[in-house]
């Protein structure tokens, strides 16, 4: 990364009278937040989704109802201190089931459905859960798990079990129990006292190496990023909700973060239906991965090619950037056709998880779509850094979130070092392993995230890579295969996946390497029959200019895909 300070470019804010600070009130709890929300916002739908093909639509007094029925289902059955998972694709049922047991003094544990059956019975066992809510998509891995759950007392289906007995009900069974109490007068739920310091949320990193470690977040934790957030992100009416709900992201910024701020949360049944519901729900804000949004920018361009009309759109985007410069903005007329794709309504994209390259955020931006990009990790709930739409450079991850402290320790010579926090956001510490986290924090209560960035003015923040995955040559030279790998991925989409490594040569040489698995659709598309020579003259034109440290010397191209986590990142080394 280039020591040279990036610089900022303005955004104009289509709200003039958006307060940067405190457009949403300060909780603590789960619970306040559900209070708070439903006097500010009552009958405003909160939640909209499809059941049986019809809309539904939820208000926030409505949802109150719900979460404090099913809570007091919840203590009916006895469980409402358990250690609770929480499994499946997105539903209604699943946010309704999170808020409940986070609402509660128990503990939920959101897991992703996609991990295999190994990696569950390590995660349901090792996180002492005895009640599991699953989602029909997880009811076959959970069946066979089953008979090697010896701690598991209740299995509680979000539909109809397959088959019902003592231990398998459905969610509705609890729901409505719970409904009859509640209306009656019971107020065991409603009594409970939140605890801003318990253990609230277990969290499970899927990670690239080694064994998933369970993040201990309390509420207060977990509050604070969803009392600041709204307002750094410039989130406005409403949102569909894309990634799934055991990310921190979604779940923290998207369940709770989204409600608190009053969006109409549209729940996106599945990757198929996206674009028809982006028609029909319009939405106005939504939280990716860089993943989706390369997609969409793509999709966007293919489509525009196709049409014979990327001269003519290319035209318009220098127009429109010339004539923001002097305070017009007419990029929603201009690139009509494009937001209809999305809606109509679509304003923000908020995006984090892995590097997005900056001239798809500039892209986005030119047409009037503001991507909000930005820097978390789990262990902080898991914001650090966003991007402020008033002000954003693409080549960095945002700026600091109110209140968090990040320094940059063992810095080099162009200030990169490891990132390190303090925050009221950050963990309570990793679940059953004291070990693990001493080493996660230095001597003086920092938390080290194992990242590698370098701190700006203004407290902006760029990221370069992985502490664990430098390349430390014998010339002493460190090298950050993350970087090298981005700036690959700019030069050609044939270089589908790449990692980037240390090779030993025959002779003992300790070089720079890459290891290579090409794109199989633009070699068919391009009729590329020498892969070798094609990968070959990209990466000589790369080296032309890099310091010799960070010159790719070798190369082997895969024949097969690498290994990858359920998030889509390469576990290295596979």
């Amino acid at each position: 990364m280039s020591a040279k300070e990036p610089e900022f470019k303005r955004f104009r804010n289509r709200r003039k009278d958006y307060p940067y600070y405190r457009c949403c009130p300060y909780v603590s709890s789960v619970r306040e937040l559900i209070d708070v929300c439903v006097a500010k916002y009552g009958d405003k739908p909160a939640w909209k989704f499809k059941r049986n093909g019809e809309l539904v639509s939820v208000t926030f007094n409505e949802f109150k109802t719900e979460v404090n029925s099913l809570g007091t289902g919840l203590c009916e059955y006895g469980i409402e201190k358990e250690h609770i998972v929480i499994i499946g694709n997105n539903c209604y049922e699943w946010a309704l089931s999170f808020y409940a047991v986070m609402a509660s003094a128990g503990v939920a544990v959101p897991t992703d459905n996609m991990l295999s059956e190994e990696e569950l019975e390590y995660i349901f066992n090792f996180s002492d859960s005895t009640v599991i809510i699953y989602a029909k998509s997880a009811e076959k891995k959970i069946r066979s798990l089953e008979p090697r759950l010896p701690n598991v007392k209740l299995y509680i289906c979000m539909e109809e079990p397959a088959e019902r007995d003592d231990i398998h009900i459905s969610l509705s069974d609890v729901l409505e129990t719970g409904r009859k109490l509640y209306l009656a007068g019971d107020t065991r739920y409603t009594d409970i006292v939140p605890d801003t310091e318990r253990l609230s949320e277990l969290v499970f990193t899927s990670g690239t190496t080694g064994k998933a470690k369970g993040v201990m977040l309390n509420q207060r934790q977990i509050c604070y990023v969803v009392s600041h957030s709204p307002d750094i992100m410039h989130v406005t009416y409403s949102c569909i909700s894309v990634l799934p709900y055991y990310h921190t992201l979604e779940s923290t910024c998207g369940l709770l973060g989204m409600f608190h701020s009053g969006n109409t949360n549209h729940i996106n049944e599945n990757l198929r239906t996206l674009m028809p519901n982006f028609k029909e729900y319009r939405p106005t804000d939504v939280q990716l991965v860089p993943l989706f949004v390369e997609k969409m920018y793509r999709s966007i361009w293919e489509k525009i090619e196709e049409q014979g009309k990327a001269k003519k759109v290319k035209k318009a985007i220098k127009i429109s950037n010339f004539l923001l410069k002097a305070g017009i903005d007419l990029r929603q007329k201009l690139f009509a056709e494009i937001h209809a794709t999305f809606g109509g309504r679509l304003l923000e994209i908020i995006c984090g998880g892995a590097p997005l390259a900056p001239e798809i955020a500039e892209f986005f931006y030119s047409i009037g779509i503001t991507i909000c990009t930005g820097y978390g990790i789990t262990e902080c709930a898991p914001i650090i850094t966003i991007t402020r739409p008033e002000f954003h450079d693409y080549r960095s991850v945002g700026t600091i979130m109110p209140g968090v402290e990040v320094k940059i320790a063992n810095a080099n010579d162009e200030g990169e070092g490891e990132i390190c926090v303090k925050a009221p956001n950050v963990m309570m510490g990793y679940y059953k392993d004291p070990e693990r986290t001493a080493q996660a924090f230095d001597e003086d209560g920092w938390f080290r995230t194992g990242d590698i960035g370098k701190l700006y003015k203004d407290n902006r923040l760029c990221v370069t890579g992985r502490l664990k995955n430098i390349i430390i040559l014998p010339n002493g030279k460190n090298v950050y295969p993350e970087e090298l790998e981005y700036k690959l991925h700019r030069m050609s989409d044939l270089l589908g996946e790449i990692v980037v490594r240390e090779f030993v040569r025959p002779n003992g040489e300790h070089v720079v390497g890459a290891e290579i698995y090409p794109d199989q659709k633009y070699i068919k598309e391009n009729n590329i029959t020498d892969v070798n020579a094609a990968v070959k003259e990209i990466l000589d034109r790369y080296n032309e200019g890099q310091p010799n440290h960070k010159v790719i010397k070798d190369f082997v191209i895969r024949t097969v895909e690498f290994e990858k986590t359920t998030s889509a990142k390469i576990k290295r080394g596979n």
